[in-house]
């Protein structure tokens, strides 16, 4: 099982830091004063809904349709991890459009070309941008550590594990009646 980022909605709250933290650390200065519309891009994306929010990311599918899908073989799987090719990406958009959980986007970027001591734009080029789980990064995942609430967690095959031994945890039932009302509730035999 490849490792992942999830959000809790129960702790997140829609500041948007784990986007700015995403961006800041994708970007080559690092400077989070020369961020704008133009160039802030986040590779996970806040969802808001009522009074919930939660991000959603890249699941590093264990059988990625995204990279099952790609005319070039730009998507493949490593490290434990989807990862992009970006110079091999023709930004067909086909890893989008599978992906099941619409993390996938194809952006476009300025091409630089130097010659005779000249820089100018010559083309525009076309990536697939997904999370890379911030490879790289001496922390880790950026918005992991930035997010003030710890609403982010990595999910990994040990903690999946812990999390099902939590939910399958004996209950003892209680009965109560309050008025005319009869209920049933389950309570964990110990506090967690």
């Amino acid at each position: 099982m490849n490792r992942f980022i999830m959000a809790d909605p129960q702790k997140c709250i829609g500041c948007r830091t784990c986007e700015i933290a995403c961006v800041v650390a994708h970007s080559q200065n690092q400077d989070v004063s020369a961020l704008d519309a133009a160039n802030f891009t986040p590779r996970l994306h806040l969802l808001k809904g009522g009074n919930v929010s939660t991000v959603v990311l890249c699941r590093q599918c264990d059988d990625a349709p995204c990279a099952s899908v790609c005319p070039n073989g730009a998507i493949s799987q490593s490290d434990g991890m989807v990862k992009v090719a970006q110079e091999r990406c023709i930004g067909c958009k086909a890893c989008g459009m599978a992906c099941p959980y619409g993390v996938m986007e194809v952006i476009t970027r300025p091409v630089v070309h130097h010659g005779n001591a000249l820089m100018f734009p010559a083309a525009e080029k076309a990536e697939a941008h997904k999370c890379d789980l911030c490879t790289g990064r001496a922390n880790g995942p950026a918005c992991m550590e930035f997010c003030p609430t710890d609403a982010l967690h990595c999910i990994d095959q040990q903690l999946l594990q812990k999390m099902n031994a939590e939910k399958r945890r004996p209950r003892r039932p209680q009965h109560t009646v309050v008025g005319d009302v009869s209920m049933n509730r389950f309570l964990l035999e110990e506090r967690p």
